[in-house]
């Protein structure tokens, strides 16, 4: 396995939990898992994103600001945590082919656009998000460039591979397969997103071509 396929199949998943990436003297996952859930519980009764002080969380989470500076350098820092903690870890993907990859990554799409649906506080904290600009573009850099990242990867290793076409810029084939699940996911909330077959259907659609029989394909 060459490293570049290694690097995509073990890219790091979104942290189940809030765990910062900087690491210093043991740290209680107990305070970090209560300050997490006061930030959830501020937010389901009312709080906005640029209501919540590190005052206010350390006393609504029955600890010192002290303990919460020790883990996130400022408040963006920890709401983005909060964030990937709301959302599911992201997927292994099989490696197996560009085409399964992206089934799997399409699916952790859907998979993420129901939650956002039923969870009040997920969909609150998105919205709110696109107003505060220090917190999005930690959350642009830690989560969504990363994600990118790896769909850039999958879909070079199809173009490599042969599964994609060659004469098309890696960026654009990689948002036009993920392009209807983004749609359905973030702009149109009436869509259906249910059918666990809509990953491979989006995909597969795209690989088959939407010529219909009558027209044919071109030949020059």
């Amino acid at each position: 396995m060459d490293t570049e396929r290694q690097a995509t199949l073990t890219a790091p998943a979104a942290a189940p939990h809030c765990v910062p990436p900087r690491r210093g003297r043991p740290r209680s996952e107990a305070a970090e898992q209560a300050i997490c859930e006061a930030v959830e519980r501020l937010m389901t009764d009312g709080k906005s994103l640029a209501d919540l002080t590190i005052e206010g969380i350390a006393q609504a989470a029955g600890v010192g600001k002290a303990t919460i500076y020790r883990r996130w350098p400022n408040k963006e820092a920890l709401l983005v945590d909060v964030l990937v903690r709301l959302e599911e870890p992201e997927p292994v993907l099989p490696g197996t082919s560009a085409r399964d990859d992206l089934v799997v990554i399409l699916d952790f799409m859907r998979r993420r656009g129901l939650a956002k649906r039923s969870r009040w506080v997920l969909r609150v904290v998105l919205d709110q998000m696109h107003s505060m600009p220090a917190l999005k573009e930690v959350y642009y850099d830690q989560v969504v460039m990363r994600r990118r990242r790896i769909i850039h990867q999958v879909v070079g290793r199809g173009v490599a591979a042969g599964e994609f076409r060659a004469d098309l810029d890696v960026e654009l084939l990689g948002e036009m397969l993920i392009g209807p699940m983004l749609l359905r996911t973030v702009l149109w909330d009436e869509s259906p997103l249910d059918d666990p077959e809509l990953p491979a259907t989006i995909v597969d659609s795209l690989l088959e071509g939407l010529c219909g029989p009558s027209r044919g394909v071109p030949t020059g």
